[in-house]
């Protein structure tokens, strides 16, 4: 390292910008100019004209003069307007000369970045407006409302003046209800004939990706659908195998509840809210992207490979309403229903199968209907200066199948104010120095279609250019706590920036502060695997966050439903919706501006150190099993030990290194922004297993896969060899990466 470090010092140019890194408070960072070596310096000394000849003096004015002249021709020839970046509605030609202060292109400091991005976020109306203008009404994909946001949209970004914006277009295949034939719920006798009729209440509300058709079975009560609880079902010996099942909604998503019961042999599933009488919508594709097209983008619908994902269903699923839940759930006989696994107000009901009347049974029928949509994503970029190839990208779901104020009215308002600031930043004269996306994605209700698509088709370059994503999808569910679901590379920079950002509720106390007690257990959680961020993150290998203020006392209960409206989401967070979305604004704003500007990309390589450190300790409660089939950790230990003296090393090297070279200074990004891309296995097929990370991933190569298998009465030790060695040699191959160069490996290990 030290001889890489002369070459790049070698080649390092002779005077350079720096902002020095490694101090604890960034408000210390200084902005050094280092002069050329040769060049003395005089202070406080006047060059006296005596031994100056004329002749010269008049070359040196010449000069000055011609320099001077070039300055005012290129600044006014590459200066750009804005014409929506000032705060107060009017364009930088409008006078106001606080809104029009320029500043030296990278001349500030983190306090000052600090200062003038919150000066340009200021307007609360603007955000109050654009959250309003979205949430309207329903705008699902492929409706004319949803293609009349993105046009309004990418008019935002144009009027920003941003470096570029475009729309990308994607075809997919959703699905949706069929309206004259909607999906229906019946009881019905041994001769097939209706005994009554379950209403559905809102017949738009469905379960995309469903399989369709009909099913005649018993019912079981399964609390939440979550493996423990099937698990659960079974110590009390009741069957789901050969029944519909009806669950509640709540701690994990759709697609998870079907995948569960149907891995449980379930026919079927009811899903219905526990605490409100409205029927709540969501996909059940256990994916994200466009299940038709696994792994492929969907840019031409004539080239579809001819085979879909693993994660669609087999079975029919449907939203019901609580009345509806109520209503099935008191005809169960079987085995009283435990306290804990009732709702709210719920009386005392048995789990089933069996129904009271004999010779009963539940009839669910799926009649969705497929319809090719297109999708558009629509972006706008801002090129950095010194790093134009790495890319930090932000985007928010801009479609929703009901008003979506929480889904995507909020979120696309943030993204809106965050690009409109930023430009407002680079027009007085800031430049990041690595390219901003800000991306409005389509088909998100469908499984983050849009996003996913998008990285698909651009997966070969993206690992090598996307330095990180930031998600704005549900970014206010509450005021009261400050939640983070991220790769654990942010750790670090939320905790940071939460420790600058007043609480929404109270201005004189950080969230930091509020939440200091929580921060471990509350505030950093793992990715969602329904999020666009978990796409990116589990399929493409980017770094990924995603923060949101949520309730605790009292949540959003609206989310996914046609209720999702802006008088709903102000009322609970009492009528300060637009200034809890600034504050998060701020938040993510702030993080956009750090990892767009630092020199140093500000991820902790170390985190993951401590993250499979405690993977390797749960991994010790199966070390007998493991010893009697002539198995040990030890080179899983060796693989972490290797993992963790390749991030010291490059943290040491980076903490001992002249920062004052470019080239440099980018040596070291590239490798800190890959980090995440080492931890996808390179030994199973992206087809296969699309999510191919090792910890957050889903595939035999995965440590949950390893657990689970050891976890089972029966094991393949074959199956249990290969998982091992799938999951320690990506952990070489992670450690083998950040150590550099193949000789570098070689002496190193």
């Amino acid at each position: 390292m030290e001889a890489v470090r002369q070459l790049f010092q070698a080649a390092a140019p002779q005077s350079t910008y720096s902002i020095h890194h490694g101090v604890e408070d960034e408000d210390e960072a200084e902005l050094h100019v280092e002069d050329p070596p040769d060049v003395e310096k005089r202070s406080n000394t006047m060059v006296s004209k005596q031994w100056i000849s004329p002749q010269w003096q008049k070359v040196i004015i010449g000069v000055t003069v011609a320099a001077f002249v070039a300055f005012i021709l290129g600044y006014v020839t590459t200066r750009r307007t804005c014409s929506s970046c000032d705060t107060n509605g009017a364009s930088p030609s409008s006078g106001d000369a606080s809104d029009l202060e320029i500043f030296e292109p990278m001349s500030m400091d983190w306090s000052e970045l600090k200062e003038i991005f919150t000066k340009y976020l200021k307007d609360g109306e603007r955000m109050d407006s654009t959250i309003r203008k979205v949430a309207r009404g329903p705008h699902p994909s492929g409706s004319r409302e949803n293609n009349d946001l993105a046009d309004m949209i990418l008019q935002a970004f144009r009027s920003y003046n941003m470096d570029n914006t475009w729309v990308e277009s994607h075809y997919a295949e959703l699905q949706f209800p069929l309206s004259t034939r909607p999906n229906t719920l019946k009881i019905i006798n041994a001769d097939n004939e209706t005994v009554e009729d379950i209403a559905m209440d809102d017949r738009d509300v469905y379960c995309p990706y469903s399989a369709v058709g009909r099913v005649q079975a018993g019912l079981v009560y399964v609390n939440y659908g979550r493996k423990e609880d099937f698990q659960m079902l079974t110590s009390w010996n009741v069957n789901a195998s050969g029944s519909l099942v009806i669950v509640r909604t709540g701690h994990i998503t759709f697609a998870e509840k079907v995948y569960n019961a149907e891995a449980a042999g379930a026919l079927g599933v009811l899903i219905f809210p526990d605490t409100f009488d409205t029927a709540v919508y969501g996909h059940v594709h256990l994916g994200t992207g466009d299940p038709n097209t696994p792994a492929f983008p969907s840019f031409n619908h004539t080239q579809f490979p001819p085979f879909k994902s693993s994660g669609l269903p087999k079975i029919p699923a449907q939203p019901i309403t609580r009345s509806a839940a109520q209503t099935l759930l008191s005809k169960l006989s079987g085995p009283d229903c435990s306290s804990e696994w009732r709702g709210p107000s719920f009386p005392s009901y048995g789990l089933g199968p069996n129904l009271k009347t004999p010779d009963m049974k539940v009839q669910l029928e799926v009649t969705n209907v497929p319809r090719s949509v297109d999708l558009h994503n629509v972006f706008g970029s801002i090129t950095g200066r010194f790093e134009p190839e790495h890319y930090i990208i932000v985007g928010a779901q801009r479609d929703s199948w009901g008003p979506g104020a929480a889904k995507s009215g909020v979120g696309t308002a943030i993204l809106l104010e965050l690009a409109r600031t930023m430009s407002m930043m680079v027009y007085n004269g800031f430049q990041p120095r690595r390219s901003i996306l800000f991306v409005s994605w389509d088909g998100g209700d469908f499984g983050s279609i849009g996003a996913t698509e998008w990285l698909e088709g651009y997966l070969s370059m993206l690992h090598l250019k996307a330095a990180a994503y930031m998600s704005l999808d549900t970014p206010v569910l509450g005021d009261e706590k400050f939640a983070a679901k991220s790769s654990p590379l942010f750790k670090n920079l939320i905790e940071n920036i939460i420790k600058q950002v007043d609480n929404p509720r109270r201005s004189q106390e950080t969230i930091y502060a509020y939440m200091k007690s929580k921060f471990q257990t509350e505030i950093t959680a793992p990715l969602a695997a329904d999020s666009d961020a978990f796409a990116f993150n589990a399929f493409a290998g980017v770094p990924a966050l995603e923060f949101s203020f949520v309730g605790d006392s009292r949540t959003y209960q609206y989310l996914d439903t046609k209720l999702d409206t802006y008088d709903n989401l102000n009322s609970l967070v009492n009528g300060r919706l637009p200034a809890v979305a600034l504050s998060l604004a701020e938040v993510a704003g702030f993080s956009l501006t750090r990892l767009s500007h630092d020199h140093i990309l500000p991820l902790d390589l170390s985190a993951y150190s401590s993250v499979l450190l405690n993977h390797l300790v749960q991994l010790k409660a199966y070390q007998n099993k493991l010893k009697s089939r002539g198995l040990t950790l030890q080179w899983l230990n060796s693989a972490r030990g290797d993992y963790v003296r390749a991030t010291e090393r490059l943290k040491k090297a980076i903490s001992q290194s002249d920062l004052h070279s470019e080239k440099l200074i980018q040596f070291f990004n590239v490798r800190i922004m890959r980090v995440e891309f080492y931890f996808l296995s390179q030994y199973v097929s992206a087809i296969s297993y699309p999510y191919r990370h090792i910890l957050i991933g889903r595939g035999p190569h995965t440590l949950q896969a390893l657990i689970d298998h050891l976890n089972q009465a029966k094991i393949d030790d074959n199956e249990l060899r290969k998982q091992i060695a799938l999951f320690t040699w990506t952990l070489v191959g992670a450690a083998n990466a950040l150590s550099g160069e193949v000789w570098d490996v070689h002496r190193g290990f």
